[in-house]
């Protein structure tokens, strides 16, 4: 793991790009009320941090921020995307790469024969324990058959001189990769955190998640300390 980049599911990946503030900035934005001002972090700051997160006063976490840069396939990029379309106070942004631009070869998000998992038995969502290797293999070589014909079929419609907004239409969608820039307040990152690293939500996310976490605790240890307080059992 580089200090702001962790790779995922060959050759996904999460990037810090940028922050904006640090502990002391939350800390600093609840004490505004009473015209007061800390210029280092200290053991009151960090009780104060620990106040906030404990009686839910969120408005202090939006002032502090992250940009990240993600590559993932697309059912976890639909996932994620719920989290700005349904959380605008913590003031999300995405910015997502489109096949109507560029044209580079696709890439997809293929499970190995070890990584299937069985339907769970006792829920519509999720997961349960991992398939047989023999189903594994079968499924795997299904999917690799599926998107090397789609792919195919996306070159040979664009060297026909059919447009790149339609020709992607051929391109097996969930488990293609793609690319986008996410910014958020470090409620919002650390609403993420605390669900998506839930054990009933989905692996691939969990990865992905785990790394956001991995990232962002180098910089707002006390935040992510009293913030972040999802379900691991």
């Amino acid at each position: 793991m580089k200090k702001d980049w962790i790779d995922i599911l060959d050759g996904g990946y999460v990037r810090l790009v940028d922050k904006l503030g640090s502990d002391l900035t939350v800390a600093n934005a609840a004490r505004v009320s009473y015209s007061k001002e800390s210029f280092h972090l200290t053991d009151a700051d960090k009780r104060l941090i620990a106040f906030l997160a404990r009686k839910d006063h969120t408005s202090p976490f939006r002032h502090a921020m992250a940009q990240f840069e993600v590559y993932a396939p697309l059912m976890v990029a639909r996932q994620w995307w719920k989290y700005v379309v349904g959380s605008d106070h913590t003031m999300d942004g995405w910015n997502e790469s489109s096949r109507r631009y560029i044209t580079e070869k696709p890439t997809f998000y293929i499970p190995q024969s070890d990584k299937w998992r069985s339907a769970p038995a006792n829920s519509k969502q999720g997961s349960g324990k991992p398939v047989n290797s023999f189903m594994g293999l079968e499924f795997t070589e299904r999917l690799i058959a599926v998107v090397d014909h789609g792919v195919k079929n996306y070159e040979e419609a664009m060297a026909r001189g059919i447009c790149a907004e339609q020709a992607r239409l051929f391109l097996p969608a969930y488990g293609m990769m793609v690319r986008w820039y996410w910014t958020s307040s470090l409620q919002g990152i650390c609403h993420l955190i605390n669900q998506r690293l839930g054990h009933d939500a989905q692996y691939e996310f969990q990865l992905y998640a785990k790394a956001v976490l991995e990232l962002i605790k180098i910089h707002f240890p006390t935040v992510v300390e009293y913030m972040v307080v999802f379900d691991e059992d």
